[in-house]
């Protein structure tokens, strides 16, 4: 497949590859077949595997070693014009595309939004602090309008003065954070991702006591300000 590099850092061994498909594809210094420069901007050929890329070459490389020896040739009289050098290969137009479309919104409300919706189950690429806590500000409103809509709803139903209690509520609360659940996690993960830290980093709300504390410090970090393995700047970071 043909693509364009979006990204690639020399000094950490990573970068991103825009496919002719669409798709963003993630790539490391061993999935390249020729130790080249990988400029921002130049095309390859590579084979996709999942949202990797491998067996990466440049266009340009490739062209050099497989061209064939031409024989020396008399340069051009001081009455004859020098011939024209080739131009670069064109962007691909779905990038340029993307690149000149219109910013996405970076909205607490939008954030939410997305969180239930676009990336309710996505758990690659990174979210900065804003959108984690917009969308847990947003969770929260919403679990305490869930709480006073159902204690007034059990009080015209008389349960709250039988000893059954609030049956409403506390259904309507437990189905509102089992369908949040997963969601809820997914943007953890991805805030975790920000820092340039592994998801995995997750699973230590797992440990007694000192667990959930040390996950909730990570979200009070900053972002990363240069792309990392996990994605590239969120949108809305101030570089």
């Amino acid at each position: 497949m043909r693509g364009e590099v979006l990204h690639y850092d020399e000094a950490q061994g990573f970068g991103f590859i825009h496919g002719a498909d669409g798709n963003r594809y993630t790539f490391v210094a061993e999935d390249l077949r020729r130790q080249v420069p990988m400029e921002k901007g130049a095309t390859v050929e590579f084979q996709p595997n999942g949202d990797k890329a491998r067996a990466i070459f440049t266009i340009r490389a490739a062209a050099a070693d497989d061209a064939p020896a031409t024989p020396w040739q008399p340069g051009p009289t001081p009455m004859e014009p020098a011939a024209t050098a080739p131009t670069a290969p064109p962007h691909l137009g779905r990038l340029a595309v993307a690149d000149a479309g219109r910013p996405r919104s970076t909205g607490l409300w939008a954030y939410f939004r997305r969180g239930l919706t676009e990336n309710y189950a996505t758990f690659r690429g990174r979210a900065r602090r804003k959108e984690y806590w917009g969308y847990f500000l947003f969770w929260t409103v919403a679990a305490l309008a869930i709480c006073f809509i159902g204690l007034i709803v059990d009080g015209a139903a008389g349960n709250l003065d039988s000893s059954d209690g609030p049956l409403l509520t506390m259904a309507a609360l437990g189905l509102f954070v089992l369908a949040t659940l997963l969601p809820g996690v997914a943007i953890t993960v991805r805030r975790i991702h920000d820092m340039g830290l592994s998801g995995w980093f997750y699973l230590l709300v797992f440990v007694p006591y000192i667990g959930a504390l040390i996950v909730f410090v990570f979200t009070l970090l900053p972002s990363q300000r240069q792309d990392n393995r996990w994605g590239s700047v969120p949108e809305g970071i101030r570089l």
